[in-house]
């Protein structure tokens, strides 16, 4: 998709279809207002006869406005005036890129950004656009035979952006370009099938950002790297895989020599079957998507990288399969960190804190401004939160609250979970420093109580996307989240 700033009246530009927003009880926006009055009262007549109200999810095209220079128009029902939110605004743009992917245009002019939204400026509505625009075109059709995509998709989008002046709104459109090329790919890599996506195809998709971005620098860590340096933990989780564990580290060197960077750890469990304490059959596919932090961590830096952002970000991702075999890890084991710390592994299922304990201990060695580390954790978190936040716990205060509002802005929300002392005595054991598990209670508290154990030498934030990276059911997939957060945490 190409986008660009348009500044034209809405009736005289030459384009596939124009979009307008229309509101509740048949409120034209100021676009539309311009609209009506140049083509003589076509959108009113048009809501005099009952085609449109401007309910929130309604969309109406009309084919050849008469008084019109553009083929099409599309109106996008956005409910109540005052009333229009961040979360309706981003509904109303996916809804039009719906329709104009599906209705044979291959370029449009949307005026959508014009409609005020809170207190958001142009910069804000043109990136969140671009942003949903590009989200809802993507398609995970990549191994099927036969594509479905519409025959003339759309191609070229004009955004006109209220009168604003073109520099921020051109630069709202670079920013959410490089965004949504980092949310495809954590969708891209998220929606593979886990015969094709494994610890060394992730390996080789961090090869090829080192080979395309030349501030980029990558290294992939074999299993007897990671013997030498004590990773009893990660490899613990590994044994039962013929597929061997990866830790893939990569350097954007986009800050001055010496500038601390901000470390993003991403859990990278191409399939989890849980081990030996075997998980349960049904959507037992979905644990594909056990390795969508690392999958976000791919989507981060390569969005810094095209944004050549100033600053210095690494990103580590331990990389395993999770299996059951006749060597795998067994309820009871008991493994030794790369930070000394003995763990009683009381269920295999927990894994991925083991490779992230690990990783984390490593990222010490690059001096970090501050670590977050990115997972999909916990079926808790989703019990506690379901589909719509990532948790988010951490040692460092105002690392929270930055993070909480660049969720707020960026529309990829957080929710901050307490992590007090009072939880890390249930995981407690008779035999090791601590279990890897902390019984029912507070299960996405005591996973972040487990890896706050080896974050204590920097500031550090956890973030539990399980519920929050992939959709099940009929729209199943990857999403991409929360690589919109972390790029607008690091910008």
């Amino acid at each position: 998709m190409k986008f660009t700033v348009k500044n034209e009246k809405p009736a005289a530009v030459k384009t596939g279809c124009v979009v307008l927003a229309i509101f509740e009880k048949r409120k034209l926006s100021a676009a539309a207002e311009q609209f009506d009055k140049t083509t003589r009262g076509l959108l009113t007549n048009l809501m005099r006869n009952g085609d449109m109200d401007g309910k929130s999810g309604q969309t109406l095209l009309i084919p050849d406005p008469a008084g019109a220079k553009c083929d099409r128009v599309l109106l996008v029902g956005c409910g109540k005036a005052g009333e229009f939110s961040d979360q309706d605004y981003r509904a109303a743009v996916a809804g039009a890129a719906g329709v104009l992917d599906r209705c044979g245009t291959t370029d449009a002019v949307s005026y959508l950004a014009d409609v005020d939204v809170g207190d958001h400026g142009a910069y804000w509505k043109v990136r969140q656009l671009v942003e949903v625009t590009s989200g809802a075109l993507y398609i995970p059709d990549a191994h099927k035979s036969k594509r479905n995509r519409p025959a003339k998709p759309l191609r070229r989008m004009g955004i006109n952006a209220g009168g604003a002046k073109t520099k921020p709104a051109q630069q709202a459109i670079t920013d959410g370009m490089a965004i949504a090329a980092g949310v495809e790919l954590a969708r891209t890599l998220g929606d593979l099938p886990p015969n094709i996506c494994s610890p060394a195809y992730l390996a080789s998709q961090a090869r090829s950002l080192g080979r395309d971005y030349p501030k980029i620098r990558t290294s992939v860590m074999e299993e007897a790297g990671m013997r030498k340096l004590g990773m009893g933990a990660l490899l613990s989780v590994s044994r039962g895989s013929r597929q061997p564990a990866k830790l893939i580290s990569l350097q954007y060197s986009g800050g001055k020599r010496g500038d601390k960077p901000v470390v993003l750890v991403g859990k990278g469990v191409t399939f989890d079957s849980g081990g030996i304490s075997i998980k349960p059959g049904a959507a037992m596919d979905e644990m594909k998507y056990d390795m969508c932090g690392a999958a976000s961590v791919l989507g981060v830096v390569t969005a810094c990288a095209e944004l050549l952002l100033p600053i210095n970000v690494v990103g580590i991702i331990p990389t395993v399969e999770n299996m059951p075999d006749g060597i795998a890890s067994k309820p009871g084991d008991i493994v030794t960190s790369m930070s000394g710390q003995t763990i009683e592994i009381l269920n295999t299922d927990a894994e991925g804190r083991l490779i992230l304990c690990d990783a984390l201990t490593y990222a010490e060695k690059f001096d970090p401004e501050v670590v977050i580390d990115i997972a999909t954790l916990t079926g808790a978190v989703i019990v506690a939160l379901g589909s719509h936040p990532a948790g988010l716990l951490g040692n460092h205060k105002p690392l929270i609250h930055d993070l909480l509002k660049a969720g707020k802005n960026s529309g990829d929300r957080c929710w901050e979970l307490p992590l007090w002392d009072d939880y890390q005595e249930q995981l407690d054991s008779n035999f090791a420093d601590m279990a890897n598990i902390g019984g029912k209670g507070a299960g996405t508290i005591t996973a972040a109580c487990f890896l706050s154990r080896f974050t204590r030498k920097f500031h550090w934030a956890h973030l539990d996307i399980a519920g929050v990276a992939w959709k099940s059911g009929k729209e199943k997939g990857a999403t991409g989240r929360p690589v919109s957060l972390l790029v607008q945490y690091i910008i």
